[in-house]
């Protein structure tokens, strides 16, 4: 069959099935799952898959949701993660954001974007695709999993412990507004630690004032930008000092410890080194023994107890235009009926920068949903885009030859 033909058929499997996909999809989100508490989400995502066929349904250790359709020497994996930032202030949604609403065939609920959206497309275009033959030879991996809490974590586990495979092929479901993605900058959390001593604020001159001691560096931060690197394809560095923690006995005394945490967005030809040096060189000659910067360190347990300790360092990275999965994703589009375009790069963090900045395994984005809309309370995405999306799913691995 020519690629239009089994389009054709995958299309109007979709069609046959779009009901259903939208239940599903709607499902998922009526299910919360803040804070990487995935179990009940995933249990409904793995009721899905079982539903469909997949040769095997499981947890892993960690508590990702995974399903495998097929046994062959090929692998790719895709790529969803199903944990969702929390609603904030819930007075500023209009409506419930896990019932959520549609209008206008849009679904607002919290994580229709970013990024719930992707699942059913996923899982429904993996079944589409072994029932058409177009996973002979391939390992098929949906992996449902916990990001928000530490980019690439999860995919970290999937490689090293459970189920312990280094995939071929990597599509990250993340929102690329139905486009094919192929990078995106790396970043690196920082910890700065201003030690001062504590005073009754009547007697401030014999204290030392520890949110003073970070003044300097705040605002040596806030000028910082201009002078970071640049790239051509993913763009400029940022810094943002994001959080800030001060220690006092009282409001009526010196604070004897403030704490600022940044986010610096790492551009290619910028280390950690560099980004930790930078920082430290804000610090006034004569504060450099009472204030200190750390890089960030993960060991906190997932809901399952399972704890996998990684540096909060994150890698930029970025396909080239011309390799195969890049190209594959790009024909799938056209096929499928969307617009030309080149592919593109997001602004935010995926678990990119472990499959393939770490791992170096061909990576690539899609997935429906405008990321403009992640973490607000109009986090939403198009249905007619999330059935689309089932289609470019099941579709791209004919055209991994």
């Amino acid at each position: 069959m020519t690629s239009k033909e089994i389009f054709e058929q995958i299309h109007q499997k979709t069609e046959e099935n779009k009901e259903d996909i939208v239940r599903f999809m709607r499902e998922i989100c009526a299910i919360p799952s803040m804070e990487s508490q995935i179990g009940p989400v995933g249990e409904r995502i793995a009721e899905e898959m079982n539903k469909l066929g997949f040769d095997e349904v499981r947890f892993d250790k960690m508590g990702n949701i995974l399903g495998r359709i097929g046994n062959g020497p090929r692998s790719i994996v895709f790529d969803s993660h199903i944990d969702t930032v929390g609603i904030g202030d819930p007075h500023e949604w209009e409506w419930d954001p896990f019932e959520g609403k549609i209008e206008d065939g849009v679904l607002y609920a919290r994580g229709a974007c970013d990024e719930k959206g992707s699942t059913p497309g996923m899982v429904y275009g993996m079944a589409f695709a072994r029932d058409l033959g177009l996973l002979d030879g391939w390992t098929a991996w949906y992996f449902g999993n916990m990001e928000e809490w530490c980019d690439g974590i999860a995919p970290n586990t999937f490689v090293e412990v459970d189920p312990g495979v280094k995939p071929d092929f990597v599509v990250i479901g993340e929102p690329t507004k139905m486009q094919v993605y192929r990078g995106h900058k790396g970043r690196i959390e920082l910890k700065v630690t201003a030690k001062g001593k504590s005073a009754h604020a009547a007697s401030n001159h014999v204290g030392i004032n520890a949110i003073y001691l970070l003044l300097p560096v705040i605002a040596g931060i806030r000028d910082l930008e201009p002078q970071l690197g640049d790239d051509t394809f993913l763009g400029h560095g940022k810094i943002t000092v994001s959080d800030m923690t001060v220690q006092t006995p009282s409001i009526n005394a010196v604070p004897d410890e403030a704490v600022i945490y940044i986010d610096r967005r790492m551009t290619f030809g910028e280390s950690k080194e560099d980004a930790i040096a930078q920082v430290e060189a804000l610090i006034p000659e004569e504060s450099k023994d009472r204030v200190k910067v750390e890089a960030l360190f993960y060991e906190e347990p997932s809901y399952t107890g399972f704890v996998f300790p990684v540096d909060k360092y994150f890698p930029a990275w970025a396909l080239e235009e011309a390799h195969p999965l890049v190209q594959a994703g790009l024909k799938t589009r056209e096929i499928i009926g969307l617009e030309s375009k080149p592919a593109s790069k997001w602004s935010f963090s995926t678990n990119g920068i472990y499959w393939s900045g770490k791992a170096g395994i061909p990576s690539i984005g899609f997935g429906p949903g405008d990321e403009v809309t992640a973490h607000t309370v109009l986090d939403s995405v198009s249905l007619d885009d999330v059935i689309k999306a089932t289609e470019f799913y099941a579709l791209l691995p004919s055209f991994l030859v």
